[in-house]
């Protein structure tokens, strides 16, 4: 028998691989679920897990030789492997454990295509490296980022690497900052998704080098692709040297943001 999934390019495995983790989140949602500690108040559960293992059924059927980096699972496949995917099968466990639909299932292949998955809107958001698009009812429209909405999501859990310099919450205490936009906080990596679909004005986390996270390697991919500006918290270019994500929809947005922030050296 031929595995119709071996014919399958990047973008469409990341996209196969995102529906697959997001159809077993949503099949979860509202159940009794097992919590699995990790400490310092962190957690995960069998939801995670499950929609983990979804997300690397379609992998390994589509490119058995591929490593991945799950959230869960950890390292998997050669450490040698030419291609690495980056996958986080849940990202706002916390939202979903308290019944809150704001939740995101990230899958991105490093340096290469991505997908975001909205499990309960259905839509979702990816990228082949060069176009973003946004998948609704079997439809694909281009993403186009907008700063119209004046609304930036800023992520406030902890931890904060980049204080005294940068904190979040005195963003949002500044001057500026009140008179052009208006914060939301929702505590999952689908912000980005919403930066790059003209939904969100920009998106703003502290954080270290988070090219390679689990958490917001495909939405930076597709933020990237949607021509959206993506620097560190001090303006810097993300990296290893670079500190969080100001992801803007565009130019003016970006530069407004970076000159509110005490981390800009």
């Amino acid at each position: 028998m031929t595995n119709s999934n071996a014919s399958l390019d990047g973008a469409d495995v990341a996209i196969a691989a995102a529906c697959a983790g997001a159809e077993a989140v949503r099949s979860r949602y509202g159940q009794r679920l097992t919590r699995i500690e990790k400490g310092a108040g962190d957690f995960a559960t069998d939801a995670d897990v499950a929609a983990e293992e979804a997300i690397l059924g379609v992998i390994r059927a589509a490119r058995p030789d591929d490593a991945v980096h799950g959230e869960e699972g950890g390292q998997q496949g050669a450490a040698g492997a030419a291609r690495q995917w980056l996958v986080d099968p849940l990202c706002g466990t916390l939202n979903y454990a308290v019944g809150n639909m704001l939740v995101a299932v990230n899958v991105a292949l490093r340096n290469g295509p991505a997908a975001v998955a909205d499990p309960f809107s259905g839509e979702v958001f990816f990228t082949d490296g060069a176009t973003a698009r946004v998948r609704r009812n079997g439809i694909d429209t281009e993403l186009a980022p907008t700063a119209a909405s004046r609304l930036v999501d800023v992520n406030l859990d902890p931890p904060f690497p980049s204080a005294p310099e940068f904190r979040a919450v005195d963003l949002l205490a500044h001057p500026e900052f009140i008179q052009r936009f208006r914060p939301r906080v929702v505590s999952t990596t689908l912000a980005l998704a919403w930066v790059a679909a003209g939904k969100r004005a920009a998106y703003v986390t502290d954080g270290g080098d988070l090219t390679e996270s689990v958490h917001f390697a495909a939405g930076i991919a597709l933020c990237k692709a949607a021509g959206c500006v993506v620097t560190g918290v001090d303006g810097a270019p993300i990296g290893h040297a670079g500190r969080g994500l100001v992801v803007a929809a565009d130019a003016e947005t970006h530069e407004l943001l970076l000159s509110m922030t005490s981390g800009r050296g």
